[in-house]
C-alpha cells in the first residue's frame, strides 16, 4: 500500500512540476552569423543544430543586420532540443546579410572551416552612428567575429565619450581609428579665454582659429589686438592659458592619443 501510494505521489509530482529537464545536443555559436533571404535560423546561428531543426526561424532580418538577445535565441534553441552554454557570456548576436548556412552544420562530430580559425569576442556597434554621434554604453555590444581590429580597444570606456569621425555601421568591430575626443570648439567662434594663477584672473575674447576637443591646445586671434596666441579649450567657448591651460592639457594628453 505504501508502495502504491509512493508512486502515485510521485507521478502527481511529475504531472504539476513537469517531467525532468534532459540536456539536450550541444552546439556553439558560429563565428559568422549570416543569412541570405531575411529569415534567421537555428541553424545560420549555430554549428552542431541538424535536422529539421536547422531550418526553424527564430528572428527576421529587416535591413543590412539583426540584433537578437542572446537569452531569447538560448531558449529557442532548448526548445528545439539544442544546448548552447554561452559561457563566454554573450548578451547580443549581430546576424548580418550574406551566404545564407542553409541549415547545414558542421554536425557534432566535427568543426566547420571557420570555426576551426576560432571565434573571437569583439566590441561592435549596437547601432548604426552619423560622424560626430557621441558613443554611450548603450551603443557598444559585444559579438563573435573571425577577428578583431589591430586596434580593437580592450574596454568599452576606451570608446565611450568620444565622437565618430566618420559614419559608423551597426554590427562593425570597434576600432579606435573610428572615434576621437569631441570638439568643443569650431574654427570662428568666439571664445573666451582665460588666465588665473595666484588670485589673478584675466579674461579676454577671441576668434578661433581652429576647430579643438576639450584639452587640445589651439590658435586663437585677439579680437582687439589681432595678435594670435595658443590656448588650450577648456569647454564650448571657452579656453585658457597659463597654468590651468597646462594642467589640463597634461591630463587629457593619455586620452586623446588612445583614442587615435
Amino acid at each position: 500500500m505504501k508502495t502504491f501510494l509512493f508512486a502515485a505521489a510521485a507521478t502527481l509530482v511529475i504531472t504539476l512540476l513537469g517531467a525532468p529537464a534532459f540536456a539536450g545536443t550541444p552546439v556553439s555559436l558560429r563565428m559568422d552569423t549570416t543569412d541570405a533571404d531575411g529569415r534567421i535560423t537555428l541553424g545560420d546561428l549555430f554549428d552542431g543544430v541538424s535536422g529539421p531543426a536547422a531550418n526553424m526561424v527564430v528572428a527576421a532580418r529587416m535591413g543590412p543586420t539583426a540584433v537578437l538577445d542572446a537569452g531569447q535565441v538560448q531558449v529557442s534553441a532548448r526548445r528545439a532540443g539544442f544546448d548552447w552554454t554561452n559561457s563566454n557570456g554573450i548578451r547580443r548576436i549581430i546576424v548580418r546579410e550574406g551566404l545564407d548556412n542553409g541549415g547545414v552544420s558542421a554536425g557534432a562530430g566535427g568543426a566547420s572551416a571557420s570555426a576551426a580559425r576560432g571565434n573571437v569576442e569583439v566590441l561592435a556597434y549596437a547601432r548604426s552612428m552619423m560622424a560626430g554621434e557621441i558613443v554611450q554604453p548603450q551603443d557598444l555590444i559585444y559579438v563573435k567575429m573571425a577577428g578583431a581590429p589591430v586596434d580593437a580597444p580592450r574596454d568599452s570606456d576606451a570608446v565611450i565619450g568620444l565622437a565618430a569621425k566618420r559614419p559608423l555601421r551597426e554590427g562593425a568591430a570597434v576600432s579606435l581609428r573610428d572615434v576621437a575626443a569631441a570638439q568643443v570648439i569650431k574654427s570662428g567662434d568666439l571664445v573666451t579665454i582665460t588666465y588665473d594663477e595666484g588670485g589673478i584672473s584675466l579674461s579676454l575674447q577671441g576668434k578661433a582659429m581652429a576647430s579643438a576637443a576639450t584639452g587640445d591646445a589651439f590658435a586663437v586671434q585677439n579680437t582687439l589686438s589681432k595678435k594670435i596666441i595658443q590656448a588650450v579649450a577648456t569647454g564650448p567657448g571657452s579656453a585658457a592659458v597659463g597654468p590651468q591651460a597646462r594642467s589640463l592639457q597634461a591630463r587629457s594628453q593619455p586620452v586623446r592619443f588612445a583614442a587615435r
